[in-house]
């Protein structure tokens, strides 16, 4: 199976031969796979080299002149390197783009911390009238990237992993989705760990809904929920542990709730290791999760 980033360049340059608004912007990451787009289009396939603060602002001007920007790098050097120019020439200018990021939290260990970004959604998430996609297959990414860049000029992050469910879902871009229902609590899983959340969950009588769009959070879903699986909520994400606990204590505020935020930690792992290592490390393996989730709903596994 390819991966959400084999998917992404295909997908993107389909768009630009589709849409004569669609612009990509890149920084060396990421080149070789619009060797053929930028043949066709080289007035709209711009690589601006190892700078990034410069292909944030390239981006945002290319937006105000009315093209649709689709702007993409690792996520350390998309989110976090160039926040400033995201906050400043995004933002506080009212341009949109699509930002779409790759390496996830620790999709290439050996490439070490500079080329990690557990804390990306939560950096994004300081920021007001972000859509943050977080797709958990290759095709929920193309459905997702499709969603992104049709949203006139509003300003989304696509969040891309090589870490991927085996099968995919029809997402929708907004809601949550259900995948099991119970009574003894909810279990948000977040885009690529859903797999391990429903592996972990077996025979527990919980109710698990499946999130790919996380920003707007969607309140209402999660609050259909609770009001037939409880209160007691647990969140599961590939990103920051606790990213989403106040979204989720917000749309319970009027509620008796308890929220347990899991998710990588903050500590940082010098010995790099393979992707499984970093997951079982950050006890997000389905072992880990069944017994941080029983033990906080105070539920037995059955057979």
């Amino acid at each position: 199976m390819d991966t959400m980033r084999d998917r992404f360049a295909p997908v993107v340059s389909r768009l630009l031969d589709e849409d004569p608004r669609v612009a990509v912007v890149l920084a060396e990451i990421g080149k070789d796979a619009f060797h053929d787009a930028i043949t066709r289009h080289p007035e709209r396939v711009i690589n601006v080299g190892i700078r990034e603060q410069l292909l944030v602002g390239a981006a945002a001007g290319m937006a105000l002149t009315g093209l649709r920007p689709v702007v993409h790098t690792f996520a350390s050097f998309l989110v976090e390197r160039p926040f400033e120019q995201v906050k400043l020439d995004f933002g506080h200018q009212g341009t949109g783009a699509v930002l779409v990021s790759a390496a996830a939290s620790f999709d290439w260990p050996a490439g070490g911390f500079t080329h990690m970004a557990p804390g990306d959604v939560a950096l994004m998430d300081t920021l007001d009238g972000w859509t943050v996609h977080v797709p958990g297959h290759p095709d929920e990414a193309e459905t997702l990237l499709r969603h992104a860049v049709a949203a006139g000029d509003d300003r989304v992050y696509v969040r891309l992993s090589v870490q991927s469910n085996r099968r995919a879902l029809p997402v929708d871009g907004e809601r949550f989705m259900t995948v099991r229902e119970g009574r003894a609590g909810v279990v948000i899983a977040v885009g690529p760990l859903l797999d391990a959340v429903l592996e972990a969950t077996q025979g527990m009588d919980v109710t698990v809904l499946y999130a790919t769009t996380v920003r707007p959070f969607d309140a209402a879903g999660l609050r259909r929920a609770a009001g037939a699986a409880g209160t007691d909520v647990v969140l599961v994400e590939p990103y920051l542990a606790g990213t989403s606990t106040a979204a989720a204590n917000d749309a319970l505020a009027d509620l008796p709730h308890r929220v347990l935020g899991l998710g990588v930690g903050r500590r940082e792992l010098r010995r790099y290791g393979t992707v499984e290592e970093h997951t079982a490390a950050h006890g997000l393996d389905a072992r880990s999760l069944r017994e941080r989730i029983a033990g906080f709903l105070g539920v037995r596994a059955g057979v």
